[in-house]
């Protein structure tokens, strides 16, 4: 089916009319084949830079290296984009270094809407270690080569597109329909033309391969919770309960009542006592009472307001009174706009298990204004900053560099640096998430040092260590058990264990008998057949989930973490 045709397509045609569409990304990653597919669905022409240079000069690109040297590719390359961008109704896929030269950048950004087709470094050796038509792809270590480009063009791409879509391992039909949806759900006159796109970026999570396609966004921005209309357009109805707690209830409550009653919507208020000790059956009653006493119904959406427990909570009882309600996510902790808001656990604790009971139900929206970590105790920012350092661990090589770049300004709290991590952990989660909703494969990835932090947390009582601390705790135990399988050498685990401390998170588990780690970590949720599996860590930047971890080494493995006597 020409996806043109489609009554989908007919409004997405109006919205962009001639703009070109210019495409930006690493050799590999799909720049040319989706920007043909894309060209065809939009009835647009199709350039690509690199085929116009070469019929240009009637020779090709690697001859061009050969005889003038990069820098002489370079320049004819600008020249080429100059001309190229001056056409109107094209996809233009641009070679993999355009975003080097300045003058490339702001001259792409203001020609149209630029679009960074990101892969990951094992993504794009995969596709590219057969090419022998890149000039600077041949080498001797062609992974150490990508790695090396991506870590020097990742910002530049970042910087110069106005969206950013993974391309992954889907295919290409599945890519472009992603990339549609991505220009369906985005303002484009307010990311190519409004106000500086640091004060506000949109990551969707998208269910499309679904068959219910049931994406939502992540807004993140600082002060956007301002932004009163981001919410009431999400809502069914005029009347919606908001959940809260008596931390964050004083500080921001009245005022998001205030600003959804200027916009003719009446709210319900719910404040629960502060803590992760009341994420319980009771609390939950708390809010199922007030439902019930002020007759809500089943397009009476509910808002969360506060952090990770608040978050879990609510969205527990969305998922189940009258069958399930709308909900929307408004993360106040950093913890929870990096990781809790994002991806539809719901649940509470049990005096036997962390998050033990609890439903996969996505919200309608996710608002994080990073705004809000303003008021944010010190300890549970840092505590926040363990879940960002996961995603870097787990799966982004370049942003864990990145982080361990800025960690200082994140500390300070700088707001554009808050931004970034934000967008960019909320991005790697949302890619984890809509290729595995019910965690079934790698979405368990994401609970890297969770295993032995989940222990931690029930050991010790729930509360007495902050969730992020007992990851940060874990993540040190996942790393140093990863060395001992002699997957990580110990400069890596040194590596990690640096980083944390620059934060000011514990590196050292807590002392608790060998054999209650063992017994809580057997009410791990990845348990199976009896057997604890962990995720560890292939290298930093790729984690994998083991389930053939020897008793000893694991034994080992939490004696050398704890003080010694």
């Amino acid at each position: 089916m020409n996806l043109s045709k489609t009554k989908m397509l007919q409004p997405l045609q109006k919205k962009i009319g001639n703009t070109n569409i210019i495409l930006i990304g690493m050799m590999g990653a799909g720049k040319t084949t989706i920007g043909k597919a894309l060209a065809n669905a939009l009835n647009k022409e199709f350039i690509d830079s690199d085929h116009e240079i070469q019929k240009r000069t009637g020779v090709k690109i690697p001859v061009i290296f050969e005889i003038e040297g990069e820098a002489g590719f370079r320049k004819r390359e600008s020249e080429t984009l100059s001309d190229l961008v001056n056409k109107e109704n094209v996809v233009l896929a641009t070679g993999g270094g355009a975003v080097l030269n300045s003058g490339n950048r702001q001259l792409l950004r203001r020609s149209g809407i630029v679009i960074y087709l990101r892969a990951s470094v094992n993504d794009l050796y995969r596709r590219t270690r057969y090419d022998k038509n890149r000039p600077l792809l041949q080498t001797d270590n062609l992974y150490a080569r990508l790695s090396e480009l991506y870590g020097q063009r990742d910002s530049l791409y970042r910087e110069t597109a106005h969206l950013i879509v993974d391309s992954g391992k889907q295919g290409i039909r599945f890519l472009v329909q992603k990339l549609i949806n991505k220009l369906i759900s985005n303002d484009l006159d307010y990311i190519m033309y409004g106000r500086d796109k640091d004060v506000m970026q949109t990551i969707t999570v998208d269910f499309t391969s679904s068959s219910e396609k049931r994406n939502y966004p992540i807004h993140v921005g600082h002060g956007i919770l301002q932004q009163i209309d981001l919410i009431v357009n999400c809502l069914p109805q005029k009347r919606v309960a908001i959940v809260s707690n008596t931390t964050i209830a004083p500080l921001y409550l009245d005022k998001l009542r205030a600003a959804l009653e200027t916009r003719g919507v009446v709210s319900i208020p719910i404040i629960l006592p502060d803590g992760e000790a009341c994420k319980n059956w009771e609390t939950l009653n708390l809010i199922f009472d007030a439902l019930l006493k002020n007759h809500c119904e089943r397009k009476t959406a509910i808002l969360a307001l506060g952090g990770g427990v608040v978050g879990d909570l609510t969205g527990f009882a969305a998922a189940t009174y009258l069958r399930g309600v709308p909900f929307i996510q408004i993360p106040t902790t950093l913890l929870a706009q990096v990781d809790s808001s994002v991806g539809g656990k719901t649940g509470i604790n049990h005096p036997l298990g962390k998050n033990m009971i609890g439903a996969f139900y996505q919200p309608r929206m996710v608002l994080a204004d990073s705004a809000t970590l303003n008021t944010l105790p010190d300890r549970e920012l840092r505590a926040g900053i363990a879940e960002i350092i996961k995603y870097g661990l787990i799966r982004d090589p370049v942003f864990f560099e990145w982080l361990e770049q800025n960690m200082h300004r994140l500390l300070a709290r700088d707001p554009t640096t808050l931004n970034e991590a934000i967008r960019r952990s909320c991005e790697n989660k949302a890619e984890i998430v809509a290729s595995d909703e019910r965690e079934r494969g790698v979405r368990a990835l994401l609970n890297l040092g969770h295993t032995f932090g989940h222990a931690i947390e029930n050991g010790m009582g729930y509360g007495v260590w902050l969730h992020g601390e007992a990851v940060a705790a874990g993540t040190i135990l996942a790393a140093e058990l990863s060395r001992r399988m002699k997957l990580i050498s110990e400069t890596d685990v040194n590596r990690i264990r640096k980083i944390f401390l620059q934060v000011g998170l514990p590196v050292v588990a807590p002392k608790m008998p060998v054999e209650q780690y063992l017994e809580l970590m057997m009410l791990d949720k990845k348990v199976e057949s009896g057997k604890t599996r962990f995720i560890v860590l292939n290298r930093i930047g790729e984690a994998v989930m083991r389930a053939d971890v020897p008793p000893e080494l694991l034994n080992d493995t939490i004696r050398a973490c704890m003080p010694h006597e």
